[in-house]
């Protein structure tokens, strides 16, 4: 890089300004990927804690259905799940971390009842269905959780690779840049305060020639 660079003090104060940015920017991105994968490891911890939710969740659910099979049989659990007048609403937003769009999902139910008649049905029917509700809201915070893992580690992934090349080429060439023009100009300036000597002591020698 420095050997495409002329040695002048123009091309020095670019230099150090865009030597002075690059060391800003490091540090900026610096930050931004501690940021990032501080709440990248909060978020995998929360993703554990609601995986198991989940499939515990979903076991109780269907242990739920199975026993409300066993009570009233299954034709009739398959008749009344037909019956059934429930909106299920997800609601998707967003937020923002460190200019990262991660989704917000919200599980909402509407219920439109009643579906049916709770004479002759067993509890089992209604706790199936709270449980599969319930299963239902968690398995979308999961999502939500699972979707900006991804998108958190592919920042985090860039800002590294941002931060090496900063780290590792960028700075480290225009600090070599400056140095070199530094060095340029003071050799400059030594050779000019040598021939300036030198013409300060011919001058002197024609004086002293041109007096004799």
């Amino acid at each position: 890089m420095r050997q495409n660079i002329a040695p002048t003090k123009t091309n020095l104060l670019n230099l150090k300004s865009e030597l002075k940015f690059a060391r800003l920017g490091y540090e900026l991105l610096d930050q931004k990927r501690n940021i990032l994968v501080i709440e990248l490891l909060n978020l995998v911890d929360q993703a554990v804690d609601y995986q198991d939710r989940v499939d515990k969740s979903l076991a109780q659910a269907y242990e739920s259905l199975e026993a409300a099979a066993l009570a009233v049989g299954k034709r009739k659990v398959l008749n009344i799940s037909s019956a059934v007048n429930m909106e299920t609403k997800v609601d998707i937003s967003k937020r923002k971390i460190m200019g990262v769009s991660l989704p917000v999902v919200e599980t909402s139910f509407v219920e439109h009842g009643p579906y049916y008649s709770p004479l002759g049905t067993s509890y089992w029917i209604d706790s199936s269905l709270e449980e599969f509700k319930k299963a239902l809201e968690l398995m979308g915070r999961l999502a939500e959780l699972k979707i900006s893992i991804i998108r958190l580690a592919n920042e985090v992934r860039k800002t590294i690779r941002k931060v090496n090349a900063l780290d590792k080429i960028a700075i480290p060439e225009l600090t070599e840049s400056v140095k070199f023009i530094v060095n340029r100009l003071e050799e400059n300036e030594r050779d000019m305060l040598i021939l300036m000597k030198m013409v300060k002591q011919r001058l002197e020698n024609r004086k002293e020639s041109s007096n004799i």
